[in-house]
């Protein structure tokens, strides 16, 4: 197993970011263009923006996954938790951890801005993630609802 550092993603990181986010996209069936992904780089490039970034890196700097994550507020425990939008390992990176220490440098962050918790949700056919998710958090009663505007 290789060592894994998390960082901020940074605009070297383009190029890699694009490739696992489309593979991310990919994963959930999910149709992606490239102007998308345009759009949600320019979030995170900007300071302003909610939207964050952290990649994973092994010891050569090779990005081996990403996490996009975000505050929310919580006006029910007049709290602010942290909301984990996206979290994708390169498939050739699986089994290392990777996942793991991307939730962790998450959770990191959350508890220096005083999160309360760090949320997220799968697919319920991603056993593979939800094997990882088992054993780093808490699954809760949730049903998670859409409803489509325009």
């Amino acid at each position: 197993m290789s060592s894994v550092n998390v960082v901020r993603l940074a605009p070297h990181h383009r190029e890699a970011w694009e490739r696992l986010y489309a593979g991310y996209a990919a994963f959930y069936k999910v149709e992606q263009t490239p102007e998308m992904r345009a759009r949600v780089w320019g979030w995170i490039m900007d300071p302003a923006h909610e939207v964050k970034a952290l990649v994973a890196e092994n010891e050569s700097r090779a990005v081996l996954g990403l996490a996009h994550y975000r505050p929310f507020a919580r006006p029910l425990s007049a709290s602010v938790g942290g909301y984990l939008d996206d979290l994708f390992v390169d498939p050739a990176a699986r089994g290392q951890r990777v996942a793991d220490a991307l939730i962790d440098a998450v959770a990191e962050e959350g508890r220096q801005r005083g999160w309360t918790v760090i949320r997220w949700i799968t697919a319920d056919d991603n056993y593979r993630g939800r094997g990882v998710y088992d054993r780093m958090a808490t699954r809760t009663m949730w049903i998670t609802y859409d409803r489509k505007l325009g």
